[in-house]
């Protein structure tokens, strides 16, 4: 089974990255949950999702505290948030982030990977507004290897209708330009 952790603010779609991680999974006959931990969040504060991912089936229902993934959409909270907190000895990073990741590689221990890509900048190419959900799937898919791009092409088409076009380029851009850092 692998985990995943979503960082994201309020309104930057932390709760749809985790739902179209869960959906395309299922797509690809595997099995899947995802889930929001809402508190007194509102728009623009610090928030979580959870996703599972699984060749059989899920029992755990709880929160994810260990996580084999961390995906954050907003790189200001690589200096609020310990995103790294509980990640696995060989997790990965997955981060909307650009400049020098050093600063942050220095945070990771062990084995654990840290992959990024300026996913502010193509989505606002792309989409015209720096919502990086969807695009931030692209770095993941690319991170992980866990899924392919082609199975969120219909949970896309379903969840965003006429703008699933724009949202799908926004993640085969993210998938093509990530860049990834162990520590060592």
């Amino acid at each position: 089974m692998m985990e995943f952790r979503i960082h994201g603010r309020g309104g930057q779609g932390a709760v749809t990255t985790a739902e179209l991680l869960a959906l395309a999974a299922i797509g690809e006959g595997k099995f899947a949950q995802a889930f929001p931990s809402f508190g007194p969040e509102r728009r623009g504060a610090p928030v979580m999702a959870f996703s599972r991912i699984s060749e059989g089936p899920i029992r755990i229902r709880s929160r994810v505290y260990e996580p084999d993934v961390v995906v954050v959409l907003d790189q200001s909270l690589l200096d609020l948030v310990q995103v790294e907190e509980g990640l696995k000895e060989e997790g990965i990073v997955v981060a909307n982030f650009s400049g020098d990741p050093s600063r942050f590689l220095s945070r990771l221990r062990g084995k654990q990977k840290f992959y990024y890509v300026d996913a502010n900048s193509i989505a606002a190419q792309v989409l015209g507004r720096p919502i990086t959900n969807t695009t931030m799937i692209g770095a993941l898919v690319k991170a992980t290897g866990i899924l392919t791009l082609e199975s969120f092409e219909g949970p896309v088409k379903e969840r965003f209708g006429r703008l699933a076009e724009r949202n799908l380029e926004a993640m085969r851009r993210a998938f093509e330009a990530v860049k990834g850092n162990s520590r060592k």
